[in-house]
């Protein structure tokens, strides 16, 4: 496990130095009263108390105190998502504080949660690329947004699906008719399980990368399987084979842009690689709903 002092020793003790002054100053910064923490008596320090802090972050207070005093401990990605919590940090500011704790990409960073919505200019892009299928989805191929095209080419309503449920992987695992949509469901299973691992080696220690694992494990002997052969790929653009809902095959090159730096999130748009395949993109927009 990564830690504060995980470097060489004059600049590992520096980095803490500096972690506890961001710590200390923010701590001072709040107003208990705003936060609900009304005290009897005189107020004889700006902000909160050490033991306020390690209350809401639901840690010991004498390890929150050697952290802010920069003492040489060791901090696990999900403590200290839970300080920057009790601290009110910005996902810049976390970010920062897990430089200075030699720690990767924090587990708060690495989302975004599936229950926040998506904007109105991102779904009108996704929209006007009809009939190309498109969609936005997470480093953890949890589906914040799509176009009807992309709920067509994969034979499901998404808008009826729970949030929770919309991620790419759990569904082609669950799905029959996710499922159907693929012409070799279980090669791109193998394809999905390299890349989800790739992509976890990034995240390690992060809970809800572990999470989303277990919950693959559990929906699929398959996957199981096919993650004991521990193979990683990396994001690319590729060809990709679906079955049309008349019977034909479509041949579709899967096309990634980042919405930006760090957070993982990225559209994938859908285009015909031939004319058959353009033609039969538009065809399966003029047909009626399989739902």
């Amino acid at each position: 496990m990564h830690g504060v002092f995980d470097a060489t020793p004059n600049h590992a003790a520096s980095r803490a130095q500096e972690l506890g002054d961001m710590l200390r100053r923010r701590r001072e910064s709040l107003d208990p009263n705003r936060l609900g923490l009304s005290r009897g008596g005189r107020i004889r320090t700006p902000g909160l108390r050490r033991e306020e802090v390690a209350t809401r972050a639901d840690i010991g207070i004498t390890w929150y105190t050697k952290l802010e005093q920069g003492r040489p401990i060791k901090v696990s990605p999900r403590v200290l998502v839970s300080v920057a919590q009790a601290l009110e940090f910005s996902d810049v500011e976390t970010e920062h504080l897990f430089r200075l704790a030699g720690l990767s990409t924090s587990p708060k960073l690495s989302k975004p949660s599936v229950c926040d919505p998506l904007s109105m200019a991102s779904q009108a892009i996704l929209d006007q690329l009809c009939p190309y299928p498109a969609l936005i989805q997470t480093s953890r191929y949890n589906i914040r947004g799509f176009n009807e095209a992309y709920c067509r080419l994969v034979g499901v309503n998404l808008n009826a699906v729970p949030a929770e449920d919309r991620n790419c992987i759990y569904l082609a695992l669950i799905n029959p008719a996710w499922r159907a949509s693929l012409v070799d469901p279980d090669e791109v299973i193998a394809n999905m399980a390299a890349l989800f691992r790739a992509s976890m080696g990034e995240h390690l220690d992060d809970p809800l990368w572990e999470r989303q694992l277990e919950r693959y494990m559990g929906a699929s002997e398959r996957f199981r399987t096919t993650w004991q052969r521990y193979q990683l790929r990396g994001v690319e653009n590729v060809v990709k084979l679906f079955h049309s809902p008349d019977g034909s095959v479509l041949t579709l090159q899967s096309n990634n842009w980042w919405s930006g730096p760090g957070n993982g999130e990225r559209m994938v748009v859908y285009t015909p690689v031939n004319e058959e395949s353009a033609t039969g993109l538009k065809t399966m927009m003029k047909r009626k709903r399989a739902w």
